[in-house]
C-alpha cells in the first residue's frame, strides 16, 4: 500500500508530465485520486501542474470539502466526485485540456472512427458530452449519460476527463485520446480516413477478453466502415451524419 507521500508524489509526476505533453497551459487540470470511501487526493486550484510539489497537494472528503492542506481545491473538483461516486471501479481522475482532441469538440465532429488498433482495445469512441460552465455542476451532470460505459470523456469547448483503476491508467487513456485525435486529424487532412474493418474489430476485442485489460469499454457495433477510401468532403458529410443520428435527428 503506497503511503500518502507517495501517492502526492504521484500526483505530481502526472501533473508535471500533462505539462510537459502541453496538454494543460497556466493552471489548467486537475487530477485526484481516492483513498478510501470519504477520502481524497486532488491537486490545488491556481497552481501550474508543472509546478506542482507533495505539499501542495490537497485532502477533501467525498463533498469536496477540504480536510487537509494549506491551499485551496480544484474548483472543477465537483466533476471528480461525480465519477467516484458513479464508478465505484475508479480510483483516480485526471482531466485536462489536450490540443487536438479538445479542437474535435469545439469543431463539434465526434471522435468516434476506429482507426488505431490500441485505441480500439484501450479507450473505443469517446463520447463529447453537453456544454457546461466550469466549477458548475453543469460539467459533473453532462458525463451521467456516459459514465457507465466509458473512460474517457472529452468535454465540448473546454477539454478532457479519464479515468482509471489507478492514476498512470488514467493518464495513459489520457495520453491515447490526444494520440487517436492527432492521427484522426491528419487522416483528415490527407483526404481519408480508412477505419478498421468488421472483422478487424471483432478480432480485436476478442484480444481484449483474452488480455483481460482493465477499464471499461463500450460495445462496438462491427458495421463495416462507410467511410473507407472515401474524400474529405465525404467524410465530412459521414461525420455530420454520425452526429446528427447521434443527437436523433
Amino acid at each position: 500500500m503506497k503511503s500518502p507521500f507517495e501517492i502526492k508524489k504521484e500526483i505530481c509526476e502526472v501533473g508535471h508530465k500533462l505539462w510537459l505533453k502541453g496538454f494543460v497551459a497556466a493552471n489548467d487540470g486537475n487530477i485526484s485520486v481516492k483513498i478510501n470511501d470519504n477520502e481524497y487526493y486532488c491537486t490545488p486550484t491556481g497552481v501550474s501542474k508543472g509546478s506542482l510539489t507533495p505539499d501542495m497537494i490537497i485532502k477533501v472528503d467525498k463533498d469536496g470539502k477540504k480536510l487537509e492542506g494549506k491551499l485551496n481545491p480544484s474548483s472543477e473538483i465537483k466533476m471528480h466526485m461525480r465519477v467516484y461516486r458513479e464508478r465505484p471501479d475508479v480510483t483516480a481522475v485526471v482531466h485536462a485540456h489536450p490540443p487536438v482532441a479538445t479542437a474535435f469538440t469545439v469543431a463539434d465532429i465526434d471522435l468516434d472512427q476506429y482507426i488505431l488498433p490500441e485505441a480500439v482495445l484501450t479507450i473505443g469512441a469517446v463520447p463529447t458530452c453537453d456544454y457546461g460552465t466550469p466549477s458548475t455542476m453543469e460539467i459533473p451532470d453532462s458525463l451521467d449519460p456516459y459514465l457507465q460505459d466509458h473512460d474517457a470523456f472529452l468535454l465540448r469547448n473546454h477539454g478532457a476527463l479519464t479515468v482509471g483503476c489507478d492514476l498512470n491508467k488514467a493518464f495513459f487513456v489520457m495520453e491515447e485520446v490526444e494520440f487517436n485525435a492527432v492521427i484522426c486529424k491528419n487522416a483528415m487532412d490527407l483526404g481519408a480516413v480508412h477505419e478498421i474493418s468488421r472483422d478487424g474489430l471483432a478480432k480485436l476485442m476478442e484480444l481484449r477478453k483474452k488480455m483481460k485489460l482493465p477499464g471499461r469499454h463500450p460495445g462496438i457495433e462491427y458495421d463495416e466502415p462507410a467511410t473507407c477510401g472515401c474524400s474529405k468532403e465525404e467524410l465530412v458529410e459521414v461525420i455530420t451524419r454520425k452526429v446528427l443520428e447521434a443527437l436523433g435527428k
